[in-house]
């Protein structure tokens, strides 16, 4: 049996009574014995939220106008370009969000703007343009007036400057991380706009551009002839292939998606290139693993092969029946060709892996020349999530290396990257994923400095996997699966129930490779399985993918799996996410996590959080100690007072000035307190304060200032400031945040 690497927890709390009835009656025809269980440890425990959030029909749904006056400038530009018979363009993106996202705009606007006369679409290549706009791709649009972009666009600041220097006028449309300063744009639609607790905080890229043509259907509804909700299929595609976490509109958009998608299995279908992908992947389209699994590898295996993905929005929006078969058999080719590739990387990474010591690793950075840059995204998210670390991968040619990254641990790796920009020749993303390029020189640096920073921020991340529910071999029923299937569509935030079975066996079968669509063999490993425990005569059928058959233990052994409905086989069956000899199993427990906030009991003992946190990452690591320690993890902190920024700023300066002029020092803690606020802030303070002639110097009893010179006076202290309300923010939030939902998001990110 292979050397287990995560540890492993299994959730457990009282959930009350009132709670489980008040499931039972909204899910009606379910004997409840897990669905309550799978609701609490996610933070859902209000019961007037239940059918919300289990029905999307009991759900209310946000209105486009939610994003403001950007959504306003937006719709009221596309309204001019309709009356003066304008030409625009959408720009994409090539992976599956960026292509349905497209997709979305090419039918939505399509309704108002005659297709390749007034309307054209734009996706750059993978290999040779990588995300975001580009000149060279502006050069080619001259001819248009207005360019929409999805899910991409935020922060191409150049690229935008130029093509209004060509007249072209910009509307973005992206959920990606935002520049300190609004762009030169019409306009910019872009959740990361509004405050992160706001039903739309979490849209990607395709469920935005839905809401822009949202908007102007609502502005112009005499125009459209097709119904909106025909465009909820490519949203729900969009939505769970992306990283973004599937809570309020977001999970809403899915779930109505879904019921959509379902349809291209049935004589209603209206795309047959989605008809036609579903045959291939043998999936009917009712699951989010129909995507997950199925069309979401699909779509972005066309620009890991072939760079290119520009036909795949000809595939999901073409009548043309026969030509969407031609797509879709060359789609599939080539995810055959890119799990051979996926496999080969993902092996020669683990022998570079081998060489390192992870112990002290914090992030893993692996580069090879001879790396397929389409699939190190894929890679980078198989080892982040069986190693437990954030992960890098690079291929490398004569001068740069470029690559992509992946998170785990709800770790920022966005930032972290950020945090390396002068090492960088590009990057973007967010914080679960990021692209990026950089000189081969700075490799070694780039991967030195970003372990530095990570291990500077917090303890070494510890790789756990966390089991939902613990239920033996003769409980994998009907039973099961529709009480697991009432908490789909699964995602971020919301992760596919992991069951945990103890002192089971397995019969292996012989292990397979998989098969193109022409009947080749595939370098792709899967092993089926049966699994057996004490609890039933019959085993029950499973798949271990990427595994051989000689890797499942001989012995007793617990087991984590997934349960799933194998529709072209007909039948359940699990898939296996982890195995290990018996052991014991870390229970995590609502009574380790304790309210304090506004009374302290007299005799309880705990380890007592007295500072309002300003991340989930700080938070986290308090969990973690209390976790290590035994003992209950209290929240302790009082209310936050706050100083104006700018009245923290001149305390700063008036610092700064006063340890320089004394020769004294001030320790990071007193600093903290003497100013109220943590780490981002004051290294935004300690930069300013250089950028105006100071110079820094952190020694062991502490930092000290000097003067070295007056500087230019058109510095800005903005960055600090706007670091300063940031944290003021977060603290708020902290201060004020449901216990329960403070469970939740610990309990996840044990994932």
């Amino acid at each position: 049996m292979p050397d287990p690497v995560l540890s492993w927890q299994i959730y457990q709390a009282e959930i009350p009574e009132a709670f489980v009835q008040a499931v039972k009656r909204q899910a009606s025809g379910i004997e409840g014995r897990y669905l309550p269980q799978l609701l609490w440890s996610r933070g859902i425990r209000e019961i007037e939220s239940l059918a919300g959030y289990l029905f999307a029909a009991h759900y209310q749904p946000m209105s486009a106008t939610e994003f403001g006056q950007e959504m306003q400038w937006a719709v009221k530009r596309l309204v001019r370009a309709i009356e003066q018979n304008e030409t625009i363009a959408i720009w994409g993106d090539f992976d599956a969000d960026g292509v349905t996202s497209t997709a979305v705009l090419w039918d939505g606007l399509g309704q108002f703007f005659a297709q390749n006369q007034t309307l054209f679409y734009y996706i750059p290549n993978r290999f040779t343009e990588s995300h975001g706009l580009s000149k060279t791709g502006i050069d080619q649009l001259k001819h248009v007036q207005v360019i929409v972009t999805c899910d991409t666009g935020s922060t191409n600041i150049d690229e935008i400057r130029y093509a209004q220097s060509l007249g072209i006028d910009l509307i973005v449309t992206d959920h990606h991380t935002l520049p300190d300063a609004r762009p030169p744009v019409i306009a910019i639609v872009n959740p990361r706009t509004l405050d992160k607790a706001h039903p739309f905080a979490s849209l990607s890229g395709v469920a935005v551009a839905y809401k822009l043509v949202e908007a102007l259907y609502e502005a112009l509804p005499e125009v459209p002839e097709k119904p909106i909700e025909n465009l909820l299929d490519l949203v729900a595609i969009g939505l769970i292939a992306d990283l973004v976490e599937l809570k309020g509109d977001c999970r809403y958009l899915a779930q109505k998606g879904i019921e959509q998608l379902q349809k291209q299995s049935t004589p209603k279908a209206t795309r047959p290139g989605i008809t036609r992908l579903l045959e291939l992947c043998k999936r009917s389209g009712d699951r989010p693993t129909d995507i997950s699994f199925g069309l979401g590898p699909r779509i972005n295996a066309v620009s890991r092969i072939q760079g290119d993905a520009h036909f795949c929005v000809e595939l999901l929006t073409s009548q043309d029946a026969q030509r969407c078969k031609v797509l879709a058999d060359e789609t599939e080719l080539a995810n055959t060709r890119r799990k051979a590739l996926q496999k080969d990387v993902l092996q020669q990474a683990k022998v570079k892996l081998a060489q390192l010591d992870l112990s002290t690793t914090g992030v893993i950075v692996l580069w090879d020349e001879q790396w397929s840059a389409g699939v190190l995204g894929l890679v980078a998210g198989q080892i982040a999530q069986e190693y437990g670390k954030p992960t890098i991968l690079l291929t490398v040619d004569d001068e740069f290396a470029r690559g992509s990254a992946r998170s785990t641990n709800q770790i920022d790796l966005y930032q972290l990257v950020k945090d390396q920009s002068h090492l960088l020749h590009r990057f973007g993303g967010h914080p679960f994923a990021a692209g990026l390029s950089l000189a081969i020189d700075n490799l070694p640096l780039f991967a030195q400095a970003i372990n530095q920073r990570l291990l500077q921020q917090s303890e070494p991340p510890t790789p756990i996997i966390q089991a939902d529910l613990c239920v033996s071999v003769s409980e994998l029923t009907l039973d099961l699966y529709k009480e697991l299937r009432l908490i789909e569509p699964c995602g971020m935030g919301n992760p596919i129930p992991k069951l945990l079975i103890r002192n089971c066996w397995f019969q292996a079968g012989r292990n397979t490779k998989i098969q193109d669509l022409y009947g080749r063999k595939v370098e792709y490993i899967r092993t089926p399985f049966v699994i057996y425990d004490e609890s039933a005569e019959q085993g029950f059928p499973g798949i271990w993918w990427g595994h051989y058959a000689n890797e499942l233990p001989m012995g007793r052994c617990d087991a984590i799996v997934e349960l799933e409905n194998n529709t072209f086989r007909k039948r359940y069956e699990v898939r296996l996410v982890a195995v290990r000899a018996c052991e014991e199993i870390t229970p995590v427990q609502t009574q380790w996590l304790l309210d304090w906030r506004t009374q302290r009991p007299e005799e309880e003992t705990a380890i007592e959080l007295k500072t309002v946190p300003t991340s989930w990452s700080e938070l986290k690591i308090w969990y973690r100690r209390a976790l290590d320690q035994h003992r209950p993890l209290a929240i302790a902190y009082p209310p936050p007072t706050f100083l104006p920024a700018l009245e923290i700023w001149q305390t700063f300066v008036g610092i700064a000035k006063y340890l320089s002029r004394t020769g004294k020092t001030a320790t990071r803690q007193q600093l903290y307190d003497r100013l109220m606020i943590g780490d981002i802030a004051l290294k935004a303070g300690i930069q300013t304060l250089e950028s105006l002639g100071f110079q820094a110097t952190y020694l062991p009893e502490g930092f000290s200032f000097s003067f070295r010179e007056q500087m230019s006076a058109n510095v800005t202290i903005e960055p600090f400031l706007n670091a300063v309300r940031e944290e003021q923010f977060h603290r708020q939030y902290f201060a004020q945040v449901p216990l329960s939902t403070i469970q939740a998001m610990v309990s996840q990110s044990m994932n």
